[in-house]
């Protein structure tokens, strides 16, 4: 889905007439109504004002252009499990259960591997020193473990 129709879909979805969305973001009513024809989308600033008014991240007003994961273990994020900063604002690094207000879950790779090899289903009935070598060398290519 395109940012112009998202923007207007979360709009109406909130009850609100351009002008009332205009006032809560500091814009104009031309300028939302700019949005909503596609002729331009929103500063920086303002979309973080609109993922916090929407309560949506930045991906998903930008259409999810990116499809996320959590780079601490890897999980497909969607906004329902996106990990959220002490203010509120999202933050789409990472899920809800590896990063939250502000703090890591995990505090070595070893501990994330440790639960995982616990909690994962293992269908292929694989030794857990091969779950850990396979898990290991995925989380390894993330970010946070890099």
């Amino acid at each position: 889905m395109e940012t112009k129709n998202v923007i207007f879909e979360l709009r109406i979805n909130h009850g609100l007439s351009q002008d009332e969305l205009a006032e809560k973001v500091y814009v104009t009513r031309q300028a939302v109504s700019r949005w909503e024809t596609g002729e331009t989308t929103p500063n920086t600033e303002t979309l973080k004002l609109l993922s916090n008014l929407f309560d949506v991240s930045i991906n998903t007003l930008l259409g999810s252009p990116r499809k996320l994961i959590c780079q601490c273990c890897g999980m497909p994020l969607d906004d329902s499990i996106t990990s959220r900063e002490s203010d509120g604002s999202f933050n789409e690094e990472y899920c809800k259960w590896c990063y939250a207000n502000g703090a890591f879950s995990y505090q070595s790779k070893e501990a994330l591997l440790d639960y995982l090899v616990g909690h994962m289903p293992n269908p292929d009935h694989l030794p857990d020193e091969e779950r850990r070598a396979q898990w290991d060398k995925y989380l390894s290519l993330l970010k946070h473990w890099k």
